[in-house]
């Protein structure tokens, strides 16, 4: 039996789009993704896949005016906990605690800047660890004017040391870095928001692709602390990052 992965650790992206048809063929084909049919609790939801085994969510968002945006999801022992926690400092609550089926029990939330994360409490889905496989979740990045306090937060919630590493923080889980925390004063009217980054071979191939499938780049290819990385946007104006995986 497969263990649930430790609180703390990064474990599902999940995109809301207003077009899911045509989310569903973009990443297909950048991503190299199938699909198959998940928990209905949110509305219309599947899963996508890599070689049979699951990476991400993909849902309808049906809230008048809500941006096309990646969810970044927790594994956390007790979701209700967890989100009591949040209410407590300083986050907000949005969704839940509820049963997502028999995969789990999940939340949406928010921390005290306002940005959107999930709890995952994994059941009969216990979730994918970020990691360099093509197509997969390879990071997860907060950025967040206000760096020290959500250095505070996130390790209250969560349970878990936040530390100094290449230029910014980082959470730790089990002794290594999961998931970064990067001060940034001038968010272009942007709301603070977790960054959600996919495994891919070649970060300019991918840029290049996803111009053919009728998206964005936001951020030409660019040399990172953690490999060759690439700013996109989907056609539904869904943004999210390539990172090169590791050779």
């Amino acid at each position: 039996m497969e263990l649930r992965l430790a609180q703390g650790t990064p474990c599902w992206v999940s995109l809301l789009t207003h077009d899911l048809p045509g989310a569903r063929a973009f990443y297909g084909e950048l991503l190299g993704w199938t699909y198959s049919p998940g928990p209905a609790q949110l509305g219309v939801y599947v899963r996508a896949e890599l070689d049979g085994a699951p990476v991400a969510g993909l849902g309808v968002s049906t809230a008048t005016g809500f941006p096309v945006q990646w969810t970044t999801y927790f594994a956390v022992d007790d979701a209700d906990r967890t989100a009591q926690l949040v209410r407590e400092c300083g986050g907000t609550v949005a969704v839940g605690p509820l049963q997502a089926e028999r995969a789990g029990r999940m939340a949406i939330v928010a921390d005290v800047s306002g940005a959107v994360f999930g709890l995952w409490q994994g059941e009969e889905h216990l979730g994918r660890e970020t990691g360099v496989e093509p197509g997969g979740p390879a990071w997860a990045e907060l950025l967040t004017p206000d760096a020290d306090g959500a250095a505070s937060f996130y390790a209250t919630v969560l349970d878990r040391p936040v530390r100094p590493t290449d230029g910014e923080s980082a959470l730790f889980v089990q002794g290594r870095p999961v998931a970064g925390i990067r001060h940034h004063a001038d968010l272009r009217g942007h709301p603070p928001r977790w960054r959600t980054h996919f495994a891919v071979r070649d970060a300019a191939l991918a840029a290049r692709r996803t111009v053919e499938l009728g998206g964005r780049i936001l951020v030409d290819p660019h040399d990172t602390a953690h490999g060759r990385a690439a700013r996109l946007a989907d056609p539904q104006g869904g943004h999210f990052s390539v990172l090169e995986a590791a050779a």
